[in-house]
């Protein structure tokens, strides 16, 4: 990031302003909102500026700014149409260590105003680093909309009731617990539609309930999806951030973890060709030992943890012991991958039946039914194919399947980097040694993906 976030505290700390222009108003009534007693130094005061003194007890100054104006001050702003003197205003802050903002030039910026979301005491903001400011602020518009007025009034209930929550539940999971299922449930309701006095009695009465803090451990078992972070559902994205532990594998983004609480723990158990961080049956084990000490586990699976991501053998293990769990489904790479590649799975012109198998090699072979798989009319999805792709696209020819049946593997779908690659039983294996794949891969066989150079609407690296 080029801006790191923070917001600072300026309620009664001096603040400059040098300008005292209509821009100019609009920060001056910024520092205002924040309690800053304001200092204006501007050659010409407007009219706008002149009506906020009373207002805002302005200190106004009618002079050309000059190095030894820069006293003690918190924070500078420079709000000028002229270029000489908002060079001087951010060279004499800089020098004096005071955070300066030049409006509309980033350059000489030290720090930049966000567009800010107020509902106070909960503040948000959105910045593109001066960037695209107005993009910024219709992002804010898209953010004021889902966050209504009153959820000031939710943060002021919480302020008024922490000591009280914090007296009564010692540990500090536990509470966070105790403000979700608040903030989440009736009484965050009850606070939304005005009847704060009845919310603080339902409070006072939860709190006086002891069963309320007692929390046990459970597992989301989650479908994290092929790939882009935003085909999770959404019920994937509240539960992962609402988990004390994120537990995830190899096929899981980045950008899909850093969805997850910041202070909840990653624990990294992904299983590669070769290289297994943990066996399956230690990771059965470690998700029931985080649920018995309380934790909300977040199991984080690539694509949907049914469809060959052995989630049914991570539940039985849940069920054997007595854990709660939830299984939510996600997008699996076979609908995902074929989606983004242009090539409809079922086409009622090429198939009548879509069969997904998977291509793992073990002891090098393949184990699958050839003769079914070789028949016509529908369309074959491979899972973890790469490796084994010469002797699955040679076992269905030699099983009766037409050398010239089309066939494509589709690289990290649905990401910015998914490619195409398309061929025939035939000569796809060649096309393919010829590349630098990175996996994870799909592949698809059957006459739907002639339809690929037709239907191919998403664009990733490359499709040939």
């Amino acid at each position: 990031m080029d801006y790191f976030p923070v917001f600072i505290k300026l309620h009664a700390q001096n603040c400059l302003v040098v300008g005292a222009g209509e821009v100019a108003a609009r920060k001056i009534e910024l520092l205002a909102r924040a309690g800053a007693r304001i200092t204006v130094i501007a050659e010409t005061i407007s009219p706008a500026v002149s009506q906020m003194q009373t207002t805002h007890q302005l200190t106004l100054i009618e002079k050309a700014f000059t190095a030894s104006d820069m006293q003690r001050f918190r924070l500078v702003v420079s709000a000028t149409d002229d270029e000489p003197t908002n060079q001087l205003v951010a060279q004499t802050a800089e020098a004096h260590n005071i955070p300066v903002n030049v409006v509309d030039n980033p350059a000489l910026c030290s720090f930049i105003f966000p567009a800010i979301i107020d509902r106070s005491p909960i503040i948000a903001a959105v910045s593109s680093g001066g960037a695209a400011p107005v993009l910024a602020r219709l992002l804010r518009a898209k953010i004021e909309s889902v966050i209504p007025p009153a959820f000031g009034r939710l943060a002021q209930l919480a302020e008024k009731f922490r000591p009280a929550v914090k007296q009564h539940i010692k540990e500090p999971a536990l509470r966070r617990v105790f403000w979700e299922n608040i903030f989440q449930g009736p009484i965050a309701e009850l606070v939304f539609s005005g009847n704060e006095q009845q919310a603080e009695q339902q409070l006072t009465q939860r709190l006086d309930e002891q069963h309320a803090f007692t929390h046990t451990g459970e597992v989301y078992l989650i479908g994290a999806g092929p790939g882009a972070a935003d085909l999770l559902t959404f019920r994937a994205l509240r539960l992962m951030q609402q988990a004390d532990v994120v537990v995830y594998d190899h096929l899981v983004s980045p950008e899909i973890i850093d969805l997850a609480r910041r202070d909840a723990e990653k624990i990294y158990v992904g299983k590669q060709r070769k290289n297994h961080t943990l066996p399956q049956e230690s990771i059965n084990i470690l998700l029931a030992d985080l649920a018995k000490a309380g934790k909300r586990v977040a199991r984080l699976k690539g694509g949907d943890p049914f469809i060959f991501g052995r989630g049914g053998e991570e539940i039985e293990t849940l069920m054997q012991q007595g854990i709660q769990f939830q299984v939510i489904p996600g997008i699996t790479a076979a609908s995902g991958c074929a989606a983004y590649a242009g090539i409809p799975l079922t086409h009622r012109d090429h198939a009548q039946s879509c069969t997904f198998v998977t291509g793992h090699l073990k002891d090098n072979s393949i184990n699958l039914n050839w003769t079914q798989l070789a028949a016509p009319q529908q369309t074959i999805v491979v899972y973890m194919g790469l490796v084994g792709l010469e002797k699955i696209c040679l076992s269905l020819i030699e099983h009766g399947s037409p050398k010239d049946l089309p066939i494509a593997l589709v690289q990290q779908g649905t990401t910015t980097t998914q490619r195409v690659v398309t061929g025939t039983l035939a000569t796809l294996p060649a096309k393919v040694a010829g590349l630098q794949i990175n996996p994870p891969t799909l592949i698809i066989i059957g006459t739907v993906v002639t339809l690929h150079d037709r239907l191919n609407w998403f664009h990733g690296s490359a499709s040939r």
